[in-house]
């Protein structure tokens, strides 16, 4: 994506937010060797600890007077596994198509608390993201043009695995799909919240991505030898992207866009054809914005509580 960036205008200056310094400067210096003349920094940040998010923010208030774009895009998938079951039901019904383009009723995930007593799924995919947003408000809102939210989310985002009585998911097996359609939701509030002051906020799904959190669901060798299989089911299934590059054309596409002109209520879709071409398609978020209101004030008052926690961390 960055490197995606770059191509389109060599002028940014990038600021990548790594939870992990190491593998941070490795990515700084793989963008900087297709772009040497660029300017790319970088910032420390797990987004599933809200200490470090709110550190990391207080850095970025001191280093920046504006930001133009966030990519919100940290997300995990602890100890997935097929349902073998479901997806042997699934090819007998039909729904096979569906079923390998979205991930449901075959992913299910074994979630826990993290050191915030917070789920740690829906703490790193949502709240975390959430959390900095908030806190870079003011970097945000207010700038001569608009600034804009790019949220990562995914075609396995449903409402079905998402409840206002147990937002984090505490209680079931699909916490990234729960996780993803909270996304939907916040992205669509902090719309409404938000544009009049010049925030404006977009959500993708970059299709079925080769990486290494789609790797922890089956072994490698396995992947390796469906390959060809989901080379094939390109042809049937337009976001099978598989390859970073292709994951991001969305991303990049918005980055194109002005948002005054995009739908608060669509989720852009990176696609590749059978053929290799990429392109954009955009669909209508399946949310429900009264349910979103209400989430949005349960996230008020879950960062309420964070803040009375750590309030030596803020300016």
């Amino acid at each position: 994506l960055c490197r995606r960036l770059l191509d389109e205008d060599g002028r940014l200056h990038l600021c990548l937010a790594c939870r992990n310094a190491q593998r941070s400067e490795a990515a700084r210096d793989s963008v900087l060797a297709a772009h040497p003349a660029a300017q790319v920094s970088t910032v420390e940040v797990d987004l599933g600890s809200v200490v470090s998010v709110l550190r990391a923010a207080r850095d970025l208030r001191r280093r920046f007077q504006r930001l133009d774009f966030i990519f919100l895009n940290a997300g995990i998938m602890p100890n997935p596994h097929v349902n073998f079951k479901a997806l042997w039901q699934g090819l007998l019904t039909g729904r096979v198509l569906h079923m390998l383009t979205t991930a449901e009723g075959i992913m299910t995930q074994t979630d826990r608390l993290n050191g915030d007593g917070l789920q740690e799924v829906f703490a790193t995919n949502l709240f975390g993201h959430f959390i900095l947003v908030r806190q870079l408000e003011s970097l945000l809102c207010g700038n001569e043009k608009p600034s804009r939210l790019i949220w990562t989310s995914s075609s396995n985002a449903r409402e079905s695995a998402f409840s206002l009585s147990d937002y984090q998911h505490a209680k079931g097996q699909e916490s990234y799909s729960s996780s993803k359609y909270a996304t939907d939701l916040t992205s669509v509030v902090l719309n409404r919240k938000l544009n009049e002051r010049g925030l404006y906020s977009s959500v993708v799904c970059p299709g079925l991505v080769m990486s290494n959190m789609t790797y922890r669901i089956l072994p490698v060798f396995i992947w390796k030898l469906l390959m060809p299989i989901m080379w094939l089911i390109r042809f049937f299934a337009k976001t099978y992207t598989l390859t970073p590059y292709n994951g991001a054309e969305a991303h990049v596409w918005l980055f194109k866009q002005k948002p005054e002109s995009l739908d608060a209520l669509v989720k852009y879709h990176s696609c590749t054809s059978g053929l290799g071409k990429n392109y954009v398609e955009p669909r209508k978020i399946d949310v429900d914005e009264e349910t979103a209101e209400k989430f949005y004030e349960k996230l008020l008052e879950l960062e309420k509580q964070a803040l009375e926690r750590y309030d030596d961390l803020l300016d």
